[in-house]
């Protein structure tokens, strides 16, 4: 009676065993880092997914950023080849090209870093916002895989009481393993301290003491070597890039025809940025009957 006794004990505890497991899965490994040159971070299932093909644009067609692009390609190129190299903010104004530099900058690195060693093993890692506080677990998965990864974030900035932010200053500088040698972070935004003005003077209004409440806000932004400013483009510099859109794709329309177009595209939408230039040329192409690729 006594054995039989043990025997249920020992099926129930089994039983309430596998049921723990199902609820808290193992960590599943990183996975084959050679199926592509870009992943996106799951934080739900600790997994890096592929992404077979990086929606992107050659970086010769990003016009009116010259000066930005050569800082953070060089930045970019120092890193992976193993050099000391910062995280950078890319911030300003909307539709200017921030992550689509990024993108561009990463894919450019691979076909130098091909054409010198035979192989691209720079990573690009995408994580979304909502998953920023899982930070710490990516850097801690990817410290010690072979290549080298740029972690990003694409508009990437704090509300309310969002608290996640004191993950991301400690991913990036302050926890006690420091941020892995084989990584890099780089995050869009459109503000430059990441955090609204009257959040920080909301923090400044009620705390004990306003200005260290407003410093610790403000020192996240502090963790970015490279602060990248993209300013609104002068009308010159937008038909720059469209026409650079143009002839990339051999659109088949007169240079007057096209700035008259391209203003009154503009003027209807308020703005001229990289994103309008290009949803012209999407809409121009789309007349003309002709397929960007």
């Amino acid at each position: 009676m006594a054995h039989s006794a043990q025997d249920t004990t020992e099926s129930l505890l089994a039983r309430i065993a596998a049921a723990l497991e199902r609820l808290a899965p193992p960590q599943e490994p990183l996975g084959d880092l050679d199926a592509a040159e870009a992943f996106v971070w799951h934080a739900g299932r600790s997994a890096l997914v592929p992404v077979p093909r990086v929606n992107r644009v050659d970086i010769a067609l990003l016009r009116g950023i010259e000066r930005v692009r050569d800082i953070l390609s060089d930045n970019t190129e120092r890193f992976a080849l193993g050099l000391p190299a910062n995280n950078a903010l890319l911030w300003g104004a909307r539709g200017m090209g921030k992550s689509s530099l990024v993108k561009a900058v990463h894919a450019d690195i691979n076909l130098r870093l091909a054409a010198r060693t035979g192989k691209a093993s720079l990573k690009l890692v995408e994580i979304h916002r909502e998953d920023i506080d899982s930070l710490p677990v990516l850097m801690g998965l990817l410290r010690d895989a072979p290549d080298h990864f740029i972690v990003f974030c694409d508009d990437l900035s704090f509300d309310g009481e969002d608290t996640s932010y004191k993950s991301l200053k400690a991913a990036l500088e302050g926890g006690i393993e420091g941020r892995p040698a084989n990584v890099i972070f780089y995050a869009t935004s459109n503000r430059r301290h990441l955090m609204p003005r009257d959040m920080m003077e909301n923090e400044s209004s009620t705390a004990i003491n306003p200005g260290e409440a407003v410093e610790e806000k403000v020192s996240l932004s502090d963790r970015f070597g490279l602060w990248l400013g993209f300013h609104k483009c002068s009308q010159d510099e937008y038909l720059a890039m469209v026409f650079g859109y143009a002839d990339h794709f051999e659109l088949k329309l007169s240079r007057e025809e096209m700035q008259a177009e391209a203003i009154e595209w503009a003027a209807t939408r308020g703005a001229r940025s990289g994103r309008t230039a290009w949803q012209y040329i999407q809409d121009l192409a789309g007349r003309l009957g002709q397929h960007l690729a």
